[in-house]
């Protein structure tokens, strides 16, 4: 099992930044992969992966502008996002992949105005 906690998400201007945080219930070196996906109407998007030997990916539409990391010893991932837009508007859901299974967390809401 897998617990995890998500903060971070507000509102903020087009151009801000935010950045989010989750924490795990275990060992984050232990898990296979960590992901942020988000929830717009209509669309579900992975958005950044980290693997548990560091090899990160992203969706293209945030290349450039996200980061994702993750601090072992505060069991905690984070997704840093800088120049933001409207259209990242969403719910931000931070996803553990361990064992075959998916662990979610409960969302935390990011939208930016225009």
């Amino acid at each position: 099992q897998v617990q995890l906690v998500e903060s971070g998400g507000g509102l903020v201007q087009a151009g801000g930044s935010l950045r989010l945080s989750c924490r795990t219930s275990r060992s984050i070196s232990n898990i296979n992969a960590m992901r942020w996906y988000r929830q717009a109407p209509g669309k579900r998007e992975l958005v950044a992966t980290i693997t548990s030997g560091g090899v990160t990916d992203y969706v293209d539409s945030v290349k450039g502008r996200f980061t994702i990391s993750r601090d072992n010893a505060k069991n905690t991932v984070y997704l840093q996002m800088n120049s933001l837009k409207p259209d990242d508007t969403a719910v931000y859901y931070c996803n553990a992949y361990h064992i075959f299974r998916d662990y979610w967390g409960q969302g935390t809401q990011v939208t930016v105005s225009s």
